[in-house]
């Protein structure tokens, strides 16, 4: 009797086995379904976005710049720009370019350069695109979402409800102007690597160019600085630009990560690193950005530097910034994410505060606009903004070698900002 327990005991372990592995093989089918969905689907996003090289550059710090051709650029997969004709240059540039060499910057702008530099540049009639990964591409929430900010992480100022413009973590610290019409922006931008927390969060500086309500119809166009681990997939400092014409939500990205920006300087790599960069209490470095409408065509176009037009936006892809900005914002922006349920320790600007001064605290300078006049000059009437100043904070100022300026940023969490 005990010998056919023994078996029916061994024929249910064997069943029992087989069920299991019945079971793994249809999870796995389950698993493997999906998974071979996404990587299909990664495979023909990174298809769409990097471009066929004439030739590629690896930088010191690990991206892979691609040299395409200015003709085959993500912009021209945007219907609307299938038979366009790029311009090669702005009509007209801004008057009045406040003189840089007045600065008493320790290091020009000049002396900025971006990694990849050091192993090669791009021939004429390319430009350089910094290729992105697979694993770019799988940080990102979604597939879709890779390459754009999350909705609302615009600081609205005129707010008079500022916890509703931080109710997804965002935090600013900016000098703005409004109330007029503004057809660009300029800035002189200290360079710093502040530190982020978690790979959920960033750390930028930039100046924003908005048109439109802050509700679901905002314009904006953006660029600065980013240390952003999700988007790049470390902590390097580096150049970017971002657009949208509908708050964040479907159009729009970072960079070239869409059809949009057309880019026509073969030097500039956006989303590449910048190098050097500040020193607490040693050299400081800062670059310098120019974004302006073009009075004929009325595209925006963007400067880097003294002599590096990178290329515009076509005003076709806005709807209030097809005729002029009414809101120019500069400063500072983080994500908190809450951490633990305390403020997030991850720093704007240099992760010091304003009042440290010059060496210590990051500082935009020689702020302007463009008027209706395509005339660059000081801005009039400058407020400031902040939603919780005990963790970043912002100061403005006026003299004769920096025009007008703000020194902003901070640390974070500290012991009044729990």
């Amino acid at each position: 009797m005990a010998a056919h327990v023994n078996v029916d005991r061994r024929m249910v372990a064997a069943l029992a086995l087989a069920l299991a592995a019945c079971l793994s093989c249809a999870v796995a089918g389950r698993v493997g379904g999906p998974g071979e969905t996404q990587r299909l689907e990664v495979r023909r996003h990174l298809k769409r976005l990097n471009k066929t090289p004439v030739k590629s550059i690896k930088s010191p710090d690990g991206d892979t710049i691609d040299c395409v051709h200015v003709s085959h650029q993500p912009a021209f997969d945007h219907p609307f720009l299938k038979n366009h004709t790029i311009q090669m240059r702005p009509n007209f540039h801004p008057e009045g370019l406040f003189d840089d060499s007045k600065a008493t910057s320790s290091k020009k702008a000049s002396s900025m350069v971006q990694l990849w530099h050091q192993n090669g540049r791009c021939p004429e009639d390319t430009i350089p695109i910094r290729r992105t990964t697979r694993d770019d591409v799988l940080r990102a929430s979604s597939i879709k979402r890779y390459g754009r900010k999350k909705h609302k992480s615009f600081p609205n100022p005129l707010s008079v409800e500022p916890d509703l413009v931080n109710e997804n973590g965002h935090q600013h610290a900016i000098a703005y102007v409004e109330g007029d019409k503004y057809y660009g922006a300029k800035a002189t931008i200290n360079v710093w690597q502040p530190k982020i927390q978690q790979t959920n969060e960033f750390s930028l500086s930039q100046l924003w160019i908005l048109g439109g309500s802050f509700g679901q119809d905002l314009n904006s166009i953006e660029a600065g600085w980013q240390v952003s681990p999700d988007l790049y997939g470390d902590n390097n400092t580096r150049l970017f630009t971002y657009w949208t014409s509908d708050a964040y939500q479907a159009t729009g990205c970072y960079n070239l990560l869409c059809s949009g920006f057309i880019q026509i300087n073969n030097e500039i790599a956006m989303g590449a690193s910048i190098s050097p960069i500040s020193n607490y209490d040693g050299s400081q470095y800062d670059i310098s950005i120019l974004v302006w409408k073009d009075p004929k065509e009325g595209n925006w176009w963007m400067q880097f530097g003294r002599d590096h037009v990178l290329g515009y936006w076509p005003s076709f892809l806005f709807s209030y910034l097809a005729d002029s900005a009414s809101m120019i914002e500069w400063g500072g922006e983080v994500v908190n994410s809450e951490p633990d349920g305390e403020h997030t320790s991850t720093g704007m600007g240099s992760g010091h505060f304003p009042e440290e001064g010059y060496g210590k605290a990051s500082y935009f300078r020689n702020i302007q606009i463009v008027d209706d006049s395509n005339n660059l000059r000081a801005p009039t009437g400058v407020g400031s903004f902040t939603e919780q100043s005990n963790c970043y904070d912002v100061q403005n100022g006026n003299n004769g070698d920096w025009g007008q300026y703000l020194y902003y940023g901070g640390p974070g969490r500290n012991s009044n900002c729990p």
